[in-house]
């Protein structure tokens, strides 16, 4: 598996607002003449949820926690839907998924567990696979989507009247889908005589599709549907987005009415399970078992009884990597009395509590920077995502994050943010970071899902952890983070060689053979010649940044020998190599090289903007020009 344009990395946007977020508090911090100091009690009202939904952004607007491992969102039809969402009118919803990832390229992440409700006018011919289901937004006078969100909230009306609201804890989301009042006398679903249902009583008919990831990829999924309660429970097999990996979650879901008694379970009037043939009334139990590299559609259809007054069903979905008695004691505990306002206000507030870290000090007339600020703060909570306690490998008291997607991506901007702001949290992504080094061998690179994706450039959990201790040495034990622990997984990185360098560590043996990373050495292990460049340059930054930590232990011998195997960047600097067509005043750059020591010539302008032949330089196995990404950072980085 390979990515191609533009789906190797987290969207520009998603980096450039990273770096604008550095930028304002740099301004912040050098702009004092005529600011006043404005204390903001709830900065969830600044932070504008759209930025970056559109023309490939790839950002999630649904609602979440700080770092929650549910992102309960909409799922467009759109092409660009690797967060679900598009603001574009045109695409059609699909669903309101559990589970989603922001800012990634690769292949559509997660967006699992699609809901959907629908006021069909026959339960049995309701459409429930993932392409006829689908319905358009309702629009409002300018003719964008009539959606809305702020932190942990978000809502959609529907052009078939239905309102959906949603709302979330860590692993568990509440939906509120409001049904629109029958034009006439109540209607019922059906028609037929011995339909169970009342003309005086309006009904709700809500879609649960197990099986339809972002990326089609379900194999031997299964559904129960409790016939009494509406309980739904199952799960699937998906496919990693970005490694050759595949995992395994699981879903638990109820329904209450609310009323005049609060929200009360109902049984349904009508369910089945359904597959790619349409929905088998009565049936309780739906399996696939699939063969090859085949796909299964498989799902719930259920319909219940409504309150007259409010027309409302509260839709509950507990998730789980476990199992899906986990999801159902996630739910059951995060959210036990589907209390949304309830909820809704906690997750506002737990957001305010991180975005309040940072307070605005500002002449009259930036409120469009105080906008960008708080929009791009919260967008830097979102992931990674605490996992902990949905570790499918292993058993452990330490926290578990996932969602390290890349780390390639991050270290340069988000983890100082997190440092200037959230050590707590740094601490917390650390601590699960070693722990995956403790039970793995190597630090988490690119990670989704549970499963380790493809590396873009060096072990870039080096940096992370390196920045986190040179920053808070004195206080790292008050944050329950082990020295010893932080450099051993260093270590780890800089000196073993893992089985496949493509998904963890580094080609660390030649690394320290050559000094360089030879563009013509073959041997087991990943992607011969991929990247070799820029793999070496991210080599020698880590072992700089390994470097500065055993400076701090006082391990004079390894500050030593990782300072001078971080000046291998030198090795693959060509001083002879000129720019084409250039100035003249441009001279030398960085080249891949051979067992014997020659370079092999690559254009310093492929990469680039400027490049003639429009190279992409994304994630490719056969892409042997050794570079990823970042030739033309590589010339400023030298000069």
């Amino acid at each position: 598996m390979h990515a191609g344009p533009p789906h190797g990395h987290p969207s520009s946007l998603l980096r450039a607002s990273l770096i604008a977020m550095l930028l304002v508090l740099m301004w912040l911090g050098l702009s004092q003449d005529d600011a006043c100091v404005v204390a903001q009690p709830d900065p969830a009202q600044y932070v504008n949820m759209f930025i970056g939904t559109t023309n490939d952004g790839h950002v999630f607007p649904g609602a979440t926690r700080p770092h929650g491992m549910v992102k309960v969102g909409m799922d467009t039809d759109s092409p660009g839907n690797h967060a679900g969402y598009d603001a574009d009118p045109v695409y059609r919803v699909m669903g309101f998924s559990q589970l989603h990832d922001d800012g990634t390229g690769g292949g559509v992440p997660l967006s699992n567990f699609k809901i959907l409700p629908s006021n069909c006018s026959s339960f049995t011919e309701c459409p429930t696979s993932l392409y006829a289901r689908k319905v358009l937004r309702a629009l409002l006078p300018n003719g964008s989507p009539d959606d809305a969100a702020s932190p942990g909230y978000f809502a959609s009306n529907l052009s078939t009247g239905i309102r959906v609201e949603m709302t979330a804890t860590r692993r568990t989301s509440l939906q509120r889908h409001t049904f629109p009042a029958p034009a006439g006398p109540s209607s019922p679903p059906s028609a037929s005589p011995s339909s169970p249902y009342s003309h005086d009583i309006p009904h709700g008919i809500v879609n649960v599709d197990i099986s339809n990831d972002g990326q089609i990829s379900s194999q031997s999924p299964s559904v129960y549907i409790n016939p009494h309660t509406g309980r739904v429970t199952g799960g699937s097999s998906f496919q990693a987005s970005f490694g050759p990996g595949r995992y395994k979650v699981y879903a638990c879901v109820d329904f209450h009415v609310p009323g005049a008694r609060g929200a009360v379970p109902v049984a349904p009037s009508q369910y089945g399970a359904w597959s790619d043939t349409g929905v088998v009334e009565n049936t309780t139990v739906g399996t696939q078992v699939t063969q090859g590299n085949a796909y299964a559609s498989l799902g719930a259809l259920l319909s219940f009884p409504l309150d007259p007054r409010t027309r409302t069903l509260l839709v509950r979905t507990g998730v789980s990597f476990i199992s899906t008695e986990q999801a159902c004691s996630n739910a059951e505990e995060e959210i036990p009395t589907f209390d949304f306002e309830g909820v809704q206000r906690a997750a506002r507030a737990e957001w305010n509590e991180v975005l309040g870290t940072v307070d605005m000090e500002m002449a009259e007339g930036l409120e469009d920077t105080r906008v960008l600020m708080y929009s791009s703060l919260y967008r830097s909570h979102i992931s990674p995502a605490d996992y902990s306690g949905e570790n499918p490998s292993w058993s452990s008291p330490e926290p578990y994050y996932d969602s390290f997607y890349c780390n390639w991506d991050t270290y340069r901007t988000l983890y100082p943010l997190y440092s200037l702001h959230d050590p707590e949290r740094y601490a917390h992504i650390v601590r699960g970071m070693i722990n995956i080094q403790q039970h793995e061998g190597w630090l988490p690179e690119c990670r989704g899902a549970t499963q380790m994706q493809f590396i873009q450039g060096g072990s870039s959990g080096d940096p992370i952890l390196a920045e986190f201790y040179v920053k808070f040495a004195k206080f790292s034990e008050g944050l329950n983070v082990s020295a010893l622990a932080l450099y051993n997984a260093l270590l780890a990185d800089a000196e073993a060689t893992p089985s496949n360098w493509d998904l963890q560590g580094r080609e660390a043996d030649a690394w320290k053979k050559y000094n360089f990373i030879p563009w013509d050495l073959w041997e087991l292990g990943g992607s011969n010649g991929a990247r070799t460049v820029s793999r070496a340059l991210e080599y020698a930054y880590g072992d700089f940044t390994i470097a500065q930590v055993a400076q701090l232990l006082n391990k004079s011998d390894d500050a030593a020998k990782y300072a001078q195997r971080a000046e291998n960047f030198l090795t693959l600097w060509d001083p002879t190599v000129d720019m084409p067509d250039g100035p003249g005043s441009v001279k030398g750059m960085f080249q891949p090289r051979l067992l014997d020591g020659t370079y092999r010539y690559v254009d310093p302008r492929h990469c680039s903007p400027n490049d003639p032949t429009h190279s992409t330089c994304y994630l490719d196995p056969n892409a042997l020009d050794g570079f990823y990404e970042e030739l033309h950072r590589s010339s400023r980085f030298h000069h």
